[in-house]
């Protein structure tokens, strides 16, 4: 794979943080914010998984509902609601979503500082998924996104789609996937007459395997396969005396930076943990002459109803922890 990459690297269309709608790339849902940020090949009854990958959904999703709030540091709030419904005619199953994410009120000031207004801030995608299974374990899906940030006076949309594909080997208890997201442009720039903006392009791969005698599931995501260097690397930041300078970091620091761990544990049939560990949060997150900490790694739980599955999802970021609960239900009937 290492290989693989390297050969990529010249074909790399963003660095971290320097493309539009980076809140793309954030978790929807408890079980994957707690499975480390990122899962694509999850097995799961959970509709949200989904929201990441088009190709995860199954008719087992069929009349279900995921809501999700999320509470981020500095008073973010974040939303979302994902719903899935099947279509027997044309052999598909086809899902919803709306992801937001509200920042607050801030004060709208001129460049010396003084006070004009106040405005609140906002980022949200509206997506449209569906899949379709081809023989016994292939299934193929599709999202397409409209996308919309405002920012006061500075505002923006776009379009993008996603495209998943997902090996299935149920007897093994065997899933991988192969997935690339937001493929897009911007439809309008933040400034009007200005040149517009690349979106958080991915191509991720991932596969999990689920134990036949144990009561565990783990998970491998790559992410950011187009490229080998995925650490942010902020100039301003790094010519501070002593600072980390993200251009010596090794190839293997570089390598590990684009894998996502997790794993679950099923203790009880009603009870389910979750623990998750991302490389390059942790890297970035990271500051010179301070305790790393847990970061990078985060937590959850889900207590498995027969009519609501309710999921918790917590992690740190420094010193700052974040919040997040999804809960599913099934208007048909039992999830």
């Amino acid at each position: 794979m290492v290989g693989w990459l390297l050969v990529l690297q010249g074909s790399s269309q963003t660095l971290g943080g320097n493309a539009a709608f980076n809140f793309l790339n954030n978790a929807v849902g408890a079980r994957i914010a707690a499975l480390g940020g990122l899962n694509i090949s999850g097995i799961n009854k959970d509709v949200s998984l989904a929201f990441q990958n088009p190709a995860l959904l199954r008719s087992v999703h069929h009349g279900q509902i995921s809501s999700t709030f999320n509470s981020w540091v500095a008073g973010i709030s974040n939303y979302s609601l994902v719903a899935a419904s099947q279509i027997p005619s044309i052999g598909c199953i086809t899902g919803i979503g709306v992801n937001y994410y509200n920042y607050g009120t801030l004060a709208q000031t001129d460049a010396s500082g003084n006070i004009l207004g106040q405005f609140r801030p906002m980022d949200y995608v509206v997506q449209g998924m569906i899949s379709k299974q081809y023989k016994e374990r292939f299934t193929g899906g599709i999202t397409l996104k409209y996308i919309q940030s405002n920012y006061g006076m500075f505002r923006s949309s776009g379009i993008a789609v996603d495209v998943g594909v997902v090996y299935r080997d149920s007897a093994a208890g065997w899933q991988a996937s192969v997935l690339v997201k937001n493929m897009g442009t911007q439809l309008s720039a933040y400034l009007p007459g200005a040149a517009k903006e690349e979106i958080p392009f991915d191509l991720q791969v991932g596969i999990s395997k689920k134990l036949e005698n144990a009561p565990f599931q783990f998970s491998l995501t790559a992410r950011q396969l187009h490229r080998f260097n995925t650490l942010y690397n902020d100039t301003s930041f790094r010519a501070a005396e002593g600072e980390i300078n993200y251009t010596d970091v090794s190839t293997l620091q570089k390598f590990l930076s684009h894998l996502t761990l997790g794993v679950q544990v099923y203790p009880h049939e009603k009870l389910e943990l979750m623990a998750g560990y991302s490389f390059r949060r942790r890297a970035e997150l990271n500051v010179f002459n301070q305790v790393a900490g847990l970061n990078g790694f985060t937590f959850g739980t889900a207590l498995l109803l027969k009519k609501m599955h309710i999921q918790y999802a917590t992690g740190l970021y420094q010193r700052n922890m974040f919040h997040q609960i999804t809960i599913n239900v099934n208007w048909l009937g039992q999830l």
